[in-house]
C-alpha cells in the first residue's frame, strides 16, 4: 500500500491494535456469522465502500466483515476524538485497508481525511452523522451518479438526512440503520447509557451516587443515561421540548423541568438531543461551582461553548478531557471532551456486545443496498422488519437464550378476523 493511500498515528501500534480487534470480536458472535457467510458467498464483490465511523475495535470487526463480502473500502473517522490509533493501524497494516484517522485532529485534517475517502469513488457511504452524504451533497456532486445509496447509524444523522430528503435534496436512497429495533433499542439505549457514564467516570473519577445528574433530553440515548445515573444512585432530573417524552419521564419517575431551574441544581449535566445548544450562556450563568457538563449527541454542539469561553477568563486541563472554566464571578464549570461524545473521546465507547447489533445492521443493510440497486428512490428507509428479527435470533442463539415459537393453531388465529369472544 502506498504511503498517500492511508493517514493514521503511527503504524508501530498495529500489534496492540491487533489485539483490541480481537478482543472485541469475541464478544461480537452475530457479526462473525454474517462475516462467515459474507466470505463464502461474496455479496459485495466490486463494490467500492467509503465508511465515516467512529473507528474503534468493533468497527474494524466490522470493516473486516465487510472486506470478507468482497467490499473496497475505505475508513475515516466520524469524530475527531474517536477515533483508536492502534485499531487505525493495525487496519492498514494487518488487513491493507485504506485508513484516515487520527485521535484529535483538527477540523481541516478532519474534512481532508472525508475528502480522501470519497477520492475512493465509492457506490456506498457508511455514516454516523450524514458528513459524507452532506460533502457529496455540497462539494462532490459529480460523484453522486455512481452513488447507489448510503447506510446512517446515529440519530443526528437521520435527522439531517430526512430533513435533507423532507426538502427534495436527497439525490440518492438512504437506509436509516439507526431505526432499526435491534440498533436503537439496544444501542442507543444500553450502549450509550453505559458508555456515558464510562466516559463521565474515567475522565473525573467522581462519585455519581448523590449526585444532582441533569439529562437533557429523554429519546432513546437520554433513556439509557437516565435509566444507568440512576442505577448509580444519582438523583436524576430531565429536560425535554416534547411533551410525550417529557411525560414518559415523568412516568419513568424521573423529576422533570426546565434547564433554567435544572441548571440552578445540577452537578452533572450530559446532553443527548442531536439540537444545539441545548445548554447556552443563560445556564451557565445559574450553575453551581464546579459543574460538570458532558455531551452524548453525536456533534459538538449542543453544549455552547463558544458562549462559556466568552464568560470565562481562563481555561485549565485539569486532566485528559477536562477541561475547566473560570467564570468572572469566581465560578468553575468543568466540561468534558470538549463538549464532543464523552463516551467515546474519554472511553471506548459503547461495549462489543450491543456493537454486533448495530454492525449486523450495518451489513446487512449494505448487501440489502446493492441487492435493490436502482429499485430504491430517494428517500429514506428502514432496513426490513426480517431481517431486524433474524439478527434478534442470532443474537439469542449466541447468549444461549431460548423462546417459543408460534403453533399453527395460533398462526391461524392471529392471521383470522372471524375469532372472538366465545
Amino acid at each position: 500500500m502506498a504511503t498517500k493511500d492511508f493517514d493514521i498515528k503511527d503504524l508501530s501500534l498495529a500489534d496492540k491494535g491487533r489485539y483490541k480487534i480481537q478482543w472485541s470480536a469475541q464478544e461480537m458472535p452475530v457479526l462473525a456469522l454474517i462475516q462467515e457467510r459474507f466470505r463464502r458467498e461474496k455479496p459485495l464483490k466490486g463494490l467500492k465502500v467509503a465508511a465515516c465511523l467512529h473507528v474503534t475495535a468493533e468497527t474494524a470487526n466490522l470493516a473486516k466483515t465487510l472486506a470478507a463480502g468482497g467490499a473496497d473500502i475505505v475508513l475515516t473517522a466520524s469524530n475527531p476524538l474517536s477515533t483508536q490509533d492502534d485499531v487505525a493501524a493495525s487496519l492498514v497494516v494487518h488487513e491493507e485497508m485504506p485508513v484516515f484517522a487520527i485521535k484529535g485532529e483538527d477540523t481541516k485534517t478532519y474534512y481532508s481525511h472525508l475528502n480522501a475517502a470519497l477520492d475512493h469513488q465509492p457506490g456506498l457511504t457508511m455514516d454516523d452523522g450524514a458528513d459524507l452524504v452532506s460533502e457529496l451533497h455540497k462539494n462532490r456532486t459529480s460523484q453522486i451518479p455512481q452513488i447507489v445509496g448510503s447506510t446512517e447509524e446515529t440519530t443526528t444523522g437521520v435527522i439531517r438526512l430526512r430533513a435533507m430528503a423532507a426538502d427534495g435534496k436527497l439525490q440518492f436512497p438512504v437506509l436509516a440503520v439507526n431505526d432499526s429495533m435491534t440498533k436503537h433499542l439496544f444501542d442507543n439505549r444500553y450502549g450509550t447509557g453505559q458508555s456515558t457514564l464510562d466516559g463521565i467516570m474515567r475522565a473525573t473519577n467522581v462519585l455519581l451516587a448523590g449526585k444532582v445528574f441533569v439529562v437533557c433530553g429523554y429519546g432513546w440515548c437520554a433513556r439509557g443515561i437516565a435509566s444507568r445515573a440512576r442505577g448509580m444512585g444519582a438523583n436524576v432530573a430531565v429536560t425535554e421540548v416534547n411533551p410525550l417524552r417529557a411525560l414518559e419521564a415523568v412516568m419513568d419517575g424521573f423529576r422533570v423541568l426546565p434547564i433554567a431551574e435544572a441548571a440552578a441544581i445540577g452537578d452533572i449535566f450530559v446532553t443527548a438531543t442531536g439540537d444545539v445548544n441545548v445548554i447556552d450562556a443563560p445556564a451557565f450563568a445559574v450553575m453551581k461551582d464546579g459543574a460538570i457538563l458532558a455531551n452524548s449527541g453525536h456533534f459538538n454542539a449542543e453544549i455552547n461553548l463558544t458562549a462559556l469561553q466568552s464568560m470565562a477568563t481562563e481555561v485549565r486541563r485539569m486532566r485528559d478531557y477536562v477541561d475547566q472554566y473560570h467564570l468572572t464571578d469566581g465560578r468553575r464549570i468543568v466540561v468534558l471532551g470538549e463538549g464532543r461524545l464523552v463516551n467515546l473521546a474519554a472511553a471506548e465507547g459503547h461495549p462489543s456486545a450491543v456493537m454486533d447489533m448495530s454492525f449486523a445492521n450495518q451489513a446487512l443493510a449494505a448487501e440489502y443496498m446493492l441487492q435493490n440497486a436502482g429499485k430504491l428512490k430517494n428517500q429514506v428507509y428502514t432496513l426490513p422488519e426480517e431481517l431486524d428479527r433474524e439478527i434478534a435470533r442470532l443474537k439469542l442463539h449466541a447468549m444461549g437464550v431460548k423462546i417459543d415459537q408460534l403453533t399453527a393453531e395460533q398462526e391461524k388465529y392471529l392471521r383470522s378476523w372471524e375469532e372472538g369472544t366465545a
